[in-house]
């Protein structure tokens, strides 16, 4: 057993091409050498910033943690808030991220190995 405290991991910085509009980063909190089944990280976007269009080869679960953020699929789009739980099914196309407004945090929960494909550029 583990106790994780968010407080006291630091933040990394998340820059990938996967990412656009400001600054993310990303704290590790779960790691794939941690355990068999999945990874758990809380990731940080700046006002405006989001991931760009993609899939998970597994599903994914974001808990909303701080500010106001956008999920979107290729055909609905929706603003999430603290509190809110979205669930994304494996190879699922869809991006989220920060409103313009307020800056957003989530933390994501996906299978352990599971792959990411982008589709914007």
């Amino acid at each position: 057993m583990k106790v994780l405290k968010p407080g006291e991991i630091p933040a990394q910085d998340a820059a990938s091409p996967l990412f656009t509009g400001g600054p993310v980063s990303r704290q590790p909190l779960v790691t794939p050498d941690m355990g068999e089944n999945f990874s758990l990280g809380i990731v940080h976007f700046s006002p405006g910033a989001r991931n760009k269009m993609h899939t998970h080869s597994s599903d994914q679960v974001l808990f909303v943690t701080a500010g106001t953020g956008i999920i979107a699929t290729e055909h609905h789009q929706e603003t999430i808030h603290v509190g809110d739980i979205v669930h994304i099914s494996a190879e699922e196309k869809h991006w989220h991220g920060a409103t313009p407004e307020s800056a957003f945090s989530h933390i994501a929960l996906t299978a352990k190995g599971s792959k990411t494909v982008q589709f914007e550029d």
